[in-house]
């Protein structure tokens, strides 16, 4: 699509004030249950945006483990609730992915893409509806409108639909591309699926450096994206999993990833998780000493920076739903 003809949707968009709905949270008529959601208020901005971004929170994936409310704390029946937490952000640079959650590839050939292991454990719901080129479409676009993608890591619930925008660019952490070629042990073979993203013609890798952001290191300067955004190494979870930081109108958005998985264990000094979910952490982890540091030190930044940094991780259907709808735009 011509760049013109994207600013044209772009500004129509803008004026017209329009918010994507996401309400496809794996059919649960429970959310407004006990559970506790964070809102933090958005601090105004310290410089001047450089142009058009508007962000779109999406589901692109659905999993529905058993063991109900001992995941996510808030299910009546057997099976939870867990989403696949993804961000579309327009810019004047094209569309910007931050994950992709399953694929159509995934959808259509679960088997030969995906570790049946983690099919059974997780009880992915395989639907098209969840991809992101089918909220894309939905939305207007194509794939060939998506430019780049940034990845948190390289699991198999995160980029799966890589090979869904064969035009995009790929950016992600050289520690984590590494470890998911060096793919040992029970785990590590079944999270990495070389097949889902095999086909990826242009990758970014990056390694730490810079300015730091809120006292965590920092990757600035993504080659072909906005200065808005940047990559916050987050190790423990896989080695080379980070953050996705956006500096909005209002204040930064941390896309956390899979850092944490409760949202109780953001915005209070006291870590609360769900034993399930508790234990999942444990199972994926590769460096706990790192992954709960890192933890602590998101914890402190919920509470400390609350007016200027709003986070959410991956999995949380509940920090989705207070998201969704919300879109996060300015233009210059």
């Amino acid at each position: 699509m011509p760049n013109s003809t994207v600013n044209l949707l772009n500004q129509g968009r803008l004026i017209s004030n329009l918010r994507l709905q996401i309400d496809r949270i794996c059919s649960v008529d429970t959310l407004g249950n006990d559970a506790r959601t964070y809102t933090f208020r958005m601090a105004p901005r310290r410089h001047r945006n450089r142009g058009f971004m508007q962000i779109h929170h999406l589901n692109c994936g659905c999993m529905c483990p058993i063991g109900g409310a001992l995941f996510d704390g808030f299910s009546r029946g057997l099976t939870a609730n867990l989403v696949c937490h993804c961000l579309l952000i327009e810019t004047n640079q094209g569309l910007v992915l931050i994950d992709t959650g399953f694929g159509q590839q995934d959808i259509k050939s679960p088997y030969s893409r995906l570790s049946a292991f983690f099919i059974h454990f997780n009880n992915i719901q395989f639907d098209r509806q969840y991809t992101a080129i089918a909220q894309i479409e939905q939305l207007g676009f194509s794939a060939s409108d998506v430019r780049h993608i940034v990845l948190t890591h390289l699991d198999f619930d995160h980029a799966g639909g890589l090979e869904d925008f064969p035009e995009a660019t790929v950016h992600v952490m050289q520690s984590e591309i590494d470890a998911a070629h060096d793919r040992h042990g029970f785990i590590t073979k079944r999270r990495y699926r070389p097949g889902q993203w095999d086909e990826v013609k242009s990758w970014k890798y990056y390694s730490a450096g810079g300015e730091p952001w809120f006292g965590f290191e920092a990757v600035r300067d993504l080659e072909g994206l906005p200065p808005e955004i940047l990559l916050i190494p987050l190790t423990g979870h896989t080695r080379g999993h980070a953050g996705i930081a956006i500096d909005t109108p209002d204040g930064w958005l941390l896309h956390a990833g899979d850092a944490y998985f409760y949202r109780d264990e953001m915005g209070s000094s006291k870590r609360r998780c769900t034993p399930a979910l508790r234990a999942y952490q444990w199972m994926m982890e590769v460096d706990r000493k790192a992954r709960l540091l890192n933890q602590d030190r998101l914890r402190a930044l919920s509470v400390d920076r609350s007016s200027s940094v709003r986070l959410f991780c991956s999995h949380d259907a509940l920090e989705l739903k207070a998201f969704a709808g919300k879109s996060s735009s300015s233009h210059n």
